[in-house]
């Protein structure tokens, strides 16, 4: 396996999640969150107390709320923060980020106000030209961490890097699939959480194991066509 260097934005519960998965997999990895705080707690305590507690940083991950610093640890961002701020957080790394960064992210949605998809988004704030990716899952940050049989997909209009994605990320316990259709992944993603909304409420009214079956699988069938 090749040791990558991956600079991760978002100290949430995914972005952590992530970035102890490349870490215990051998990778260099920096964990970026903007709140000094944050960073300073998760430093002393080495694990991210808030919002993923009971697991320890392995070695290889370092925590920081240095842009600068960070931008330049990798060529790889991987953007892990919540969609009303995803624009945002371009912004503020765009004149520390090189003409050879690639650009990935696990941000689930669309673009608050504008409903763009976040390719979009990069090529707005960061030019066309670079190599991006959208990893989706359904995944649970804490079972990831727990080692638990996980699956999702990357998509990349460049398969070379989304194969190289799928190959940092796995191990026997996770598996990445590979996909070249974004727009079909990022539509995906946002949809499916309406679905498991339903699926919450439908359990909320004591529907059953039925309604919740025949809701996922007609759900499934309406986001393919």
């Amino acid at each position: 396996m090749t040791h990558a260097r991956i600079a991760v934005l978002g100290a949430g519960s995914w972005g952590t999640a992530l970035s102890l998965l490349l870490a215990r997999n051998g990778h260099e990895v920096m964990l970026w969150a903007r709140d000094e705080l944050q960073v300073s707690a998760m430093t002393v305590s080495n694990q991210n107390e808030k919002y993923l507690p009971g697991f320890s940083f392995p070695p290889l991950l370092q925590v920081s709320g240095d842009i600068q610093a960070t931008a330049r640890f990798a060529t790889d961002l991987w953007v892990v923060v919540p969609s009303t701020v995803f624009r945002d957080t371009l912004k503020a790394f765009k004149p520390f980020v090189g003409d050879a960064a690639r650009i990935v992210w696990a941000t689930k949605g669309l673009e608050r106000h504008t409903a763009k998809f976040f390719h979009q988004v990069v090529s707005e704030e960061l030019g066309a030209s670079r190599a991006m990716a959208v990893i989706s899952g359904p995944t649970f940050a804490k079972e990831v961490v727990q080692g638990l049989p996980t699956a999702l997909t990357i998509a990349s209009t460049h398969g070379d890097f989304a194969q190289e994605l799928a190959t940092h990320l796995g191990n026997d316990s996770f598996r990445a699939y590979t996909s070249t259709d974004m727009v079909g992944v990022q539509l995906g993603g946002a949809a499916k959480n309406v679905l498991a909304i339903a699926a919450g409420i439908s359990d909320g009214l004591g529907f059953g194991a039925n309604t919740r079956a025949a809701l996922i699988t007609r759900g499934l069938h309406e986001i393919v066509r």
